[in-house]
């Protein structure tokens, strides 16, 4: 709980009260290593604070090695299929976990109390909200203005651990590019 505690600390103050009731909220899961645990067409009904772990959002394919991954979340950051825990539609993709993963989770009407309970939910959401919108297009403005080369190069300057964590076919992918060609890349380098 201290992790999360100091993450929203440094968006907002937030009360003993208000605190009490959205920790009240929050269940505790340990997933393991390799282990799908939002599958596509299932509607996501959590948003969930990662106090250790990596997950990988992708969209599968039928040859495994033409899934696509399109994002990773780690220590620290929260993960969520957003646009399906907004709509409560089903998800366009999966979210798997590339390291045993622990998590703090809040369902979807949970969050609407926290929202309707506290003064300070709605901020708290707001702010998350715009965190993960501001993560997705810095993404987008990557693929589309960097070189393979430089976004690989920046990918493991804003986050080293990764060669430890993440299968190369994974980094391959959520790069643009194939697994051949980042191991050209990777040769230059």
């Amino acid at each position: 709980m201290q992790q999360i505690k100091a993450y929203l600390d440094q968006i907002a103050t937030i009360s003993t009260k208000d605190w009490e009731y959205f920790t009240s909220k929050l269940q505790g899961r340990v997933i393991p290593k390799k282990t799908i645990f939002l599958k596509i067409n299932e509607i996501e009904n959590h948003i969930s604070f990662i106090e250790s772990g990596v997950v990988r959002l992708f969209i599968p394919k039928e040859d495994p090695e033409k899934e696509i991954t399109f994002g990773f979340s780690f220590e620290n950051q929260f993960i969520s299929a957003y646009d399906s825990f907004l709509t409560q539609q089903p998800s366009a993709y999966q979210l798997e976990t590339l390291t045993e993963t622990t998590l703090l989770s809040i369902t979807y009407s949970d969050l609407q109390a926290v929202y309707q309970n506290t003064q300070i939910g709605n901020l708290i959401g707001r702010l998350t909200a715009e965190r993960l919108f501001l993560l997705k297009s810095k993404r987008e403005q990557n693929l589309l203005n960097l070189t393979a080369e430089e976004r690989y190069l920046k990918l493991f300057k804003e986050r080293p651990e990764l060669i430890k964590v993440i299968p190369l076919k994974y980094i391959s992918s959520y790069i643009g590019v194939t697994a051949q060609a980042l191991s050209r890349i990777r040769k230059r380098l």
